[in-house]
């Protein structure tokens, strides 16, 4: 009887490690990464990608969307997103020095305050500890034609024969926000 037992609980120890495994290598919401070389400046953007999967993105609680209005928002799934930059960058007036910083956002209907949190640590359960934020900026949201079903970063390069200013750009569901710096 004992050895019943054993075997059961051996047996069950081996499958909750075989699903922790899969579950580790095969998140939900892939680990996706961005990167933005230019004019001497390197720049990666690492972040949780989930998917939209039929639900209201973007709206108010009252609407129970994923994402709720002037709500701190982790800005991805399952972490923190992560900047990490070998320059110095000017978003508006405010310079973000070298190093890894937290991005983390107040979603808008008109408008999003984006914020530079100094806290680098990886899970993204609660508010990183806004003593440590060096700065937020507002940028306006858009609205776009066509509907994006997993939450996306990308850069928009500098333009050829203008000034010398790039953008992070997010994009998910019908909203898109471009968050340029020099």
């Amino acid at each position: 009887m004992k050895k019943k037992i054993l075997y059961t609980l051996l047996t069950l120890l081996v499958a909750f490690v075989v699903f922790v495994i899969y579950t580790v290598n095969n998140p939900t919401s892939p680990l996706l990464t961005a990167s933005f070389t230019e004019n001497g400046k390197d720049i990666t953007i690492t972040y949780s990608s989930p998917f939209k999967n039929g639900r209201l993105i973007f709206g108010t609680e009252s609407e129970s969307a994923l994402v709720p209005f002037n709500k701190y928002w982790r800005t991805g799934a399952n972490r923190h997103t992560m900047i990490k930059t070998s320059s110095d960058l000017t978003f508006g007036d405010n310079v973000l020095s070298k190093g890894e910083y937290s991005l983390y956002t107040k979603p808008g209907l008109n408008t999003w305050d984006i914020t530079f949190n100094s806290t680098n640590a990886y899970f993204g359960i609660s508010q990183p500890d806004s003593e440590m934020d060096l700065f937020t900026i507002s940028v306006p949201s858009n609205i776009t034609d066509v509907s994006i079903e997993q939450l996306t970063f990308d850069f928009i390069p500098s333009p050829a024969d203008g000034p010398s200013s790039a953008a992070l750009r997010l994009r998910w569901d019908l909203t898109e926000v471009v968050i340029p710096f020099n």
